[in-house]
């Protein structure tokens, strides 16, 4: 079997989609997961499965949730790499909650992470590695013009964001 960790985006925010992460846990176990957890409000859930058609998995995920919610699905095991390969571990470590991973339904076109630099010139400092997109914002998180309907447009891909303190914790769960 294998541990997974979907990543819902888009649910509990602003008061809008909302799901209890009790109730996602159920939905879940009813589609055969097993070991479901959940972590914070803001849809990430591990589980583990036998089944190997991601694509379909995720739609079944998002499908059973009764919201428009995507759904990004990662392996412990590609978890563990985007960990690894973050270029900027020193800023994750020093300001994990201003630091973010966006993780992105696939890998963007290889110029689109230069459309990104050239529609947005702010502070913050991002780095592209595969599909995943590793932003540290700074103390300025709150008023960055850098959102995630920006990056998806010039990326070309859908994507969902975590801080780091998420990150590694999620990593803790999935084992």
């Amino acid at each position: 079997m294998t541990t997974f960790i979907a990543l819902i985006r888009g649910i509990n925010v602003g008061g809008h989609k909302k799901l209890k992460m009790a109730d996602v846990k159920v939905m879940c176990e009813q589609l055969g997961l097993a070991d479901v957890r959940t972590h914070l409000q803001s849809g990430n859930v591990v589980f583990r499965t036998s089944r190997t058609d991601r694509a379909k998995l995720a739609a079944e995920l998002e499908n059973a949730f009764g919201v428009e919610a995507r759904v990004i699905l990662r392996s412990a095991a590609e978890l563990r790499k985007s960990i690894d390969a973050n270029p900027m571990l020193a800023q994750a470590q020093n300001g994990p909650s201003h630091f973010i991973v966006m993780f992105l339904d696939g890998k963007p076109a290889a110029k689109a992470m230069q459309a990104l630099r050239d529609a947005y010139s702010g502070p913050e400092e991002m780095q592209l590695h595969g599909a995943e997109l590793y932003i540290h914002y700074g103390d300025d998180m709150g008023r960055s013009k850098l959102t995630n309907a920006l990056i998806e447009r010039k990326l070309g891909v859908a994507g969902t964001a975590r801080n780091w303190n998420t990150v590694t914790k999620l990593m803790e769960m999935a084992g």
